[in-house]
């Protein structure tokens, strides 16, 4: 039996964003080193790196049992074996910090048998934190969180890239809409979790830490997440990858599947 609660591990979650928050803004809109991956993953900055070192010293050094899953640590396959796995995007959004905008964030998870069961979505600069546990609801700042009740699938508000509303990848029919975008996927779910926007929805195979914690925000304010194919989302996996995500509330999630469908 596992020693910390949920509620623990939120608390935890919270606490080391907090922590990361203050390193990440030390870097931000100052000089700070940039450069691309090798893999052509995009940039990697010294803020990312030094936010990925101290999350791995705390939350590691409280929870030492636990596996570690993160986009900027290299992976280790003993993670699989854990009970519990730490899910963590240093920050995403890394494009945005580089530029001096605010929309970036931190994502904090806790996966346990393929579910996250505890999540964080910290934004520093915007100095707004999301937060969730299973089966005790989402918040932002402490207050309540909840999904739109929009069934569409036409007339709706979808946070997402505009590729992903290419008529050819909606046999039934684009759904109109008015798109929005936030380079974080991670805060793109946040805001389907708190009502600003109906949907989310991305195509592309995403990494499991872009979406881990976003995705529980999402379903404790009552909406359903899945990948592109309305598969339920598993995490700590051994490709790390989804097949896309797409997020709204149940209803609403339904019939904009139906637009998906073959």
């Amino acid at each position: 039996m596992l020693a910390h609660s949920t509620s623990a591990d939120t608390t935890l979650l919270i606490e080391a964003a907090e922590r990361a928050g203050e390193i990440a803004m030390r870097y931000f809109r100052a000089d700070h080193r940039v450069w691309e991956k090798d893999d052509g993953a995009g940039p990697v900055t010294e803020a990312d790196l030094a936010v990925d070192a101290m999350l791995r010293a705390h939350l590691l050094g409280a929870r030492p049992g636990y596996g570690w899953l993160s986009e900027e640590s290299a992976d280790d396959a003993a993670r699989l074996s854990c009970e519990r796995c730490f899910i963590i995007d240093p920050i995403d959004g890394t494009r945005a910090f580089t530029a001096g905008e605010v929309s970036w964030a931190h994502s904090l998870a806790v996966a346990e048998a393929g579910r996250v069961v505890a999540a964080v979505v910290a934004m520093p600069a915007k100095k707004m934190i999301y937060a969730a546990g299973t089966g005790t609801g989402a918040t932002r700042n402490g207050t309540p969180l909840r999904v739109t009740e929009a069934t569409g699938p036409d007339d709706i508000s979808i946070v997402t890239a505009k590729p992903n509303l290419a008529p050819h990848l909606w046999p039934g029919g684009l759904p109109r809409n008015a798109r929005h975008y936030r380079p974080s996927l991670a805060y793109r779910l946040a805001l389907v979790a708190e009502g600003r926007y109906d949907a989310m929805v991305t195509f592309r195979d995403t990494w499991e830490w872009d979406i881990a914690a976003g995705t529980l925000i999402v379903q404790e304010a009552g909406g359903t997440v899945t990948d592109r194919l309305g598969t339920p989302l598993r995490f700590n996996t051994p490709d790390r990858l989804t097949a896309g995500t797409l997020a709204a509330n149940p209803a609403l999630h339904g019939n904009l599947m139906a637009r998906l469908a073959q």
